[in-house]
């Protein structure tokens, strides 16, 4: 998944630090805030235990515990090229996650549940996200928010085509990685990219 990480991705490019979770990783990671953490490693770059902390409003001791947890499943790392004294720094190992629908069928009810938890903050992080586009939109130039997407589709498909789909539009998405500015370009910004497809029971 994506960047945040994203569920059910197809295989990303080789290039990238991609890593699909298998029962003891996921574990590792299905926790509302090593998710949290995770992915503003990797969004936003190398922090510390205590800059985590003030961005996500949660205690150093916290930050530190769970960077620890995450470290030890080999989803984050210290950064040695920052950092004095004590001081530690840490940054992401990866750049993308990937969740296999099996692990929703695990025999092990503990795995379930796990998968469970991590699709369902996914969800919560991507409504934060809109939510934060839509009250912060106006500090944003007119370009920026002519650019921007909000929209919805119905069809009909099925689950054959549906996969097509959805392999087409990762395939368009990772196209434009290579055609991405370079650092310091004016008007560029980081971008977050949603896809949701999923079916409805109509009867």
């Amino acid at each position: 998944m994506s960047e945040n990480e994203e569920p059910s991705t197809p295989v990303e490019p080789e290039t990238r630090r991609y890593r699909t979770l298998d029962p003891r990783s996921l574990r590792g990671l299905a926790h509302p805030l090593r998710m949290r953490m995770l992915s503003t490693l990797r969004l936003d770059g190398p922090a510390t235990a205590s800059q985590l902390a003030e961005r996500l409003g949660e205690s150093s001791g916290a930050t530190s515990y769970h960077l620890r947890q995450l470290a030890a499943h080999g989803f984050v790392e210290d950064d040695p090229e920052r950092g004095k004294g004590r001081e530690r720094w840490w940054k992401a190992s990866i750049e993308g996650t990937g969740f296999d629908e099996s692990l929703q069928s695990d025999p092990d009810p503990a795995v379930r549940g796990a998968a469970d938890l991590y699709l369902h903050e996914h969800a919560t992080i991507h409504t934060q996200e809109v939510a934060t586009w839509l009250a912060t939109q106006r500090d944003w130039p007119q370009e920026w928010r002519r650019s921007a997407d909000l929209s919805d589709f119905t069809l009909r498909l099925t689950p054959a085509q549906a996969l097509e789909l959805n392999e087409k539009l990762h395939a368009l998405i990772e196209s434009y990685r290579d055609q991405a500015p370079a650092p310091g370009t004016e008007g560029a910004a980081q971008v977050r990219l949603h896809t949701h497809l999923l079916p409805r029971a109509t009867d």
